[in-house]
């Protein structure tokens, strides 16, 4: 009778590119034990038939399949995946690539917003003109709310009131909040108009003082990263000699009421500044 081939385990390692850590996991796990034992050294002999066997493993392994599935299917009958285990596999493959798209679109977003802060003339000082505004404060749980605030409760009530709103329209809040509270955002909602009008329990008119000077930064993106542009717009502030020296106001160019994708959201964040 022909001799088998056996190979220890070091050289089975080196054949099949497998460390030998490896080779002693799937012993353990019961899906690649070696063909034979030397009782007196301990010597693990592999044979060409582990080989396959090993091949078969990193087959299933490379489609998805978990060591606990593999060893399932290599101690079955039928030693293969069935047409329904397959689909399944599939199923679950289409899946993740959902996932995966959807993270790869929040990346995108998240790419454009910082290459478009990155290369536009962010920092522009201006003056503000004397305006005034038909306001409503109110306190809100985040920035979401603000939109159907505005489309159910603000514009409703400006219409009734017969308000005229200046062209191009100008629009800002400001929050007079103390310190953050979570949930809890007391915030003015202002709108440009063309004439104060009789305050009614839900707008208030207001005429606003100028701003000689104001830093204004622009900030694409949804109204969570805020923080970003106020941190990037303190900086500049402080490394340039100035001071703050008002309330800052954030003016809504483009939102969710124009566009629902939030990387495509333009605010501008407006500081009101002197010099030191």
């Amino acid at each position: 009778m022909k001799e088998m081939i056996k190979l220890k385990i070091g050289e089975f390692s080196r054949l099949m590119r497998v460390t030998v850590k490896t080779l002693r996991h799937y012993e353990q796990l019961g899906i690649l034990l070696p063909d034979s034992v030397d009782d007196d050294s301990g010597y693990r002999y592999y044979s060409v038939d582990q080989m396959q066997r090993l091949n078969a493993i990193r087959d299933l392994k490379d489609i998805g399949f978990s060591l606990d599935e593999v060893r399932d299917l290599l101690l079955s009958d039928e030693r293969v995946p069935s047409a329904d285990l397959l689909s399944l596999k599939i199923s679950e493959c289409e899946r993740q690539l959902d996932l995966l798209n959807e993270r790869r679109r929040r990346l995108g977003e998240l790419l454009d917003s910082r290459k478009q802060l990155e290369t536009m003339n962010n920092y522009n000082i201006q003056a503000l003109p004397a305006i005034i505004v038909a306001t409503h404060r109110a306190t809100i749980k985040n920035y979401d709310e603000l939109g159907a605030l505005c489309c159910s409760v603000i514009g409703p009530e400006m219409q009734r009131l017969g308000c005229r709103c200046t062209l191009p329209g100008y629009c800002f809040t400001v929050e007079h909040s103390q310190e953050y509270t979570d949930g809890k955002i007391d915030i003015e909602y202002c709108e440009q108009v063309e004439e104060a009008l009789t305050d009614s329990p839900i707008v208030k008119f207001h005429t606003l003082d100028a701003v000689p000077m104001a830093l204004c930064v622009k900030h694409y993106g949804p109204y969570s990263e805020f923080g970003r542009t106020y941190a990037e717009a303190y900086r500049y502030i402080d490394e340039n000699g100035y001071l703050v020296a008002g309330m800052p106001r954030t003016s809504y160019v483009d939102g969710c009421w124009n566009y629902d994708d939030p990387s495509r959201w333009l605010s501008i964040i407006q500081i009101p500044i002197a010099k030191r």
